[in-house]
């Protein structure tokens, strides 16, 4: 028997003893995420998709969660984006800096949305955008070698996130045609009928950027 059963063999391999310990780890793990988030994260597969709970089980213990305070970045440009975020609180913010050091907004995050720099995460390249935290916030985390391990499993979860892409696309779409097609008000108007609460929570000069306008232009939009 070896001296320490909790410690490598010496061939590397890890004892029973670790097995266990590690097994126990991560069902704890797997508890606190569904304790914590579950019902968030179940309520918005089933927008799309019926799960049983068995399959819901299954589903919640490939993501990981994490907490990160106001200010905190979620990636930066630079990092390896390993995951792709279902936002269970909070607000984020997805942008771009140029050579100039001006900042473009791409997107912003709530409660109930994803966000994750997409390019670099199925490419498995290294972040061109910067995803940092207007507000405490708190994520569950999906690496992509998980969504495809799912996907892979159950058909439901592909169908779900082949919806969800599609969704996406349509979304840059309309987003695209607002920036060429509309003017400053219109795009400003267009933001506060489909995000009226993100506008309550979102700094204004942050509202500006992702429009495309100035303080001062949207100070005159608002008043």
């Amino acid at each position: 028997m070896p001296e320490n059963t909790t410690e490598n063999n010496a061939d590397g391999k890890l004892s029973h003893t670790d097995i266990l310990q590690h097994s126990r780890s991560e069902s704890k793990r797997i508890f606190e995420n569904h304790k914590k988030y579950g019902s968030e994260l179940r309520q918005h597969f089933e927008k799309i998709i019926t799960l049983t709970d068995q399959e819901f089980d299954h589903i919640i213990s490939h993501f990981t969660s994490k907490k990160l305070k106001k200010h905190q970045f979620l990636v930066q440009e630079g990092d390896n984006v390993t995951n792709d975020y279902f936002v269970v609180k909070g607000l984020l913010k997805a942008s771009f800096t140029n050579d100039e050091g001006k900042e473009n907004i791409l997107q912003f995050a709530m409660e109930d949305w994803w966000i994750t720099d997409f390019q670099a995460y199925f490419n498995q390249t290294n972040a061109t955008l910067s995803i940092d935290c207007i507000e405490e916030v708190e994520v569950l985390c999906l690496s992509l070698a998980n969504r495809e391990k799912l996907c892979s499993e159950m058909h439901k979860v592909e169908s779900f996130f082949r919806r969800k892409s599609n969704l996406g696309y349509i979304a840059l779409q309309q987003r695209i045609l607002s920036l060429i097609n509309s003017n400053a008000k219109e795009r400003y108007e267009q933001f506060l009928l489909q995000y009226p609460m993100m506008f309550q929570r979102v700094p204004k000069t942050l509202i500006a950027s992702y429009l495309g306008v100035s303080r001062e232009t949207l100070s005159r939009f608002s008043s």
